[in-house]
């Protein structure tokens, strides 16, 4: 079961290959995941994080082909979601009395889900263990991206167990970045960070600035999902700095639900006239409806400014339409402008409606949008191009 990683560093984890969604459906896992927990031996011994409960006892079986439990002198959590201590149950029936290592939010997370009085040791930043010929260094993350976070480094072997922070949802059985296919494992990064961490952008920020102000010598970092960072670690820390601070790309994002195509050839124009204006700048289309939700919010993510398109129904805009509208303003996305469209038969409502949903985001609304009655015919089509192009003289 156990892969090495350094000669006292060794993975054994749970590679999910049929992991599908996360956080019940909220976040796609196309690519599936893994579950990192890493085993120290040194003079002492100790584990860093757990597995998924549906795989505690597969992780306990497994852990128990590594080393003798009771060898263990030290259990580490770093953060308590059920899929980091879903196995602690099951892993402390075996050795009751071992003591684990957490914050203080990371204590009553445990007693919280897991309801047992075992033997909690609280850490704090600086906060020190000695396992030997290496120590394990805390720092505490709050909000990355749970109250209870923390990052633990090794010294000697100049690791960063980093937790959720620098993860992805990615399943492999190659254990390092230059074994995979990067493009695939960037875009899991990204999407990750979008859909789960930006909403703590300024706290992810001030975090990795003060990381990276401690000059600590660093060989690898170890995430709880995904692969290592062992090629220049460094790579991916670059990233976040940029991903944290207001990101945008030279992007275009249009998003559209639609009943009988009407929304969608004003989408298909508009995106016409956006290019016609900017020939260089990338335009992307998503049908709400269709493609996936978390995809959709990393492309917004990505992009500089978005357009969103809704029919107008029952006086409002469409199902899909809104659960993205929700998910934009709890992500908190900064340094983006929009604005809306849409076709109607009567009312009318959902381009405003829209518009003014954007703005309580934090979105800057670049107009009152553009609306058609009914199918838009060739002249209607011919307005939508110069909205594009407006739209882009606008954003300038």
């Amino acid at each position: 079961m156990g892969k090495q990683i350094t000669p006292k560093v060794t993975w054994v984890g749970k590679i999910d290959w049929e992991l599908k969604t996360f956080h019940g459906d909220e976040l796609s896992t196309h690519r599936g995941s893994s579950y990192n927990s890493y085993l120290i031996r040194d003079k002492k011994t100790a584990l860093i994080d757990t597995a998924w409960i549906p795989y505690d006892k597969e992780f306990v079986a497994g852990l128990k082909q590594e080393v003798d439990l009771k060898q263990i002198d030290y259990v580490i959590m770093q953060h308590n979601e059920c899929d980091h201590s879903g196995a602690l149950v099951e892993l402390m029936r075996e050795i009751p009395d071992v003591p684990i290592y957490c914050t203080a939010k990371g204590e009553a997370i445990i007693r919280g889900h897991y309801h047992k009085d075992w033997n909690f040791v609280n850490v704090k930043t600086g906060d020190t263990l000695d396992l030997g010929d290496t120590t394990l260094t805390f720092v505490e993350a709050p909000m990355l991206h749970w109250p209870d976070t923390m990052f633990t480094y090794m010294s000697g072997e100049n690791i960063l167990f980093s937790n959720d922070g620098f993860g992805q949802h990615y399943a492999s059985e190659s254990l390092f970045n230059d074994m995979v296919d990067i493009d695939e494992v960037y875009y899991e990064a990204e999407k990750y960070y979008c859909n789960i961490l930006n909403l703590y952008s300024p706290m992810a920020l001030k975090k990795i600035k003060e990381i990276l102000a401690m000059n600590l010598p660093l060989d690898m970092i170890c995430p709880s999902h995904g692969i290592i960072w062992k090629n220049n670690p460094t790579q991916i820390v670059e990233k976040y700095l940029q991903w944290a601070d207001a990101y945008q790309e030279n992007q275009i994002t249009l998003v559209y639900d639609t009943m009988w195509q009407s929304t969608r050839l004003m989408a298909q124009a508009i995106a016409k006239g956006i290019q016609k204006q900017d020939p260089q700048v990338r335009v992307k289309i998503l049908n709400a409806a269709k493609d996936d939700k978390n995809d959709i919010l990393t492309e917004i993510f990505r992009s500089k400014a978005f357009l969103m398109g809704s029919p107008t129904i029952n006086n409002g805009y469409s199902y899909a339409v809104a659960g993205l509208l929700e998910m934009i303003k709890g992500l908190k996305f900064k340094n983006k402008k929009a604005s809306a469209f849409g076709s109607y038969g009567w009312s009318g409502d959902a381009v405003k409606q829209i518009s003014e949903k954007l703005q309580q985001a934090g979105i800057t609304v670049v107009d009152g949008g553009i609306r058609e009655l009914w199918v838009p015919d060739q002249e209607m089509l011919d307005k939508c191009v110069q909205y594009g192009q407006d739209f882009v003289k606008a954003i300038e």
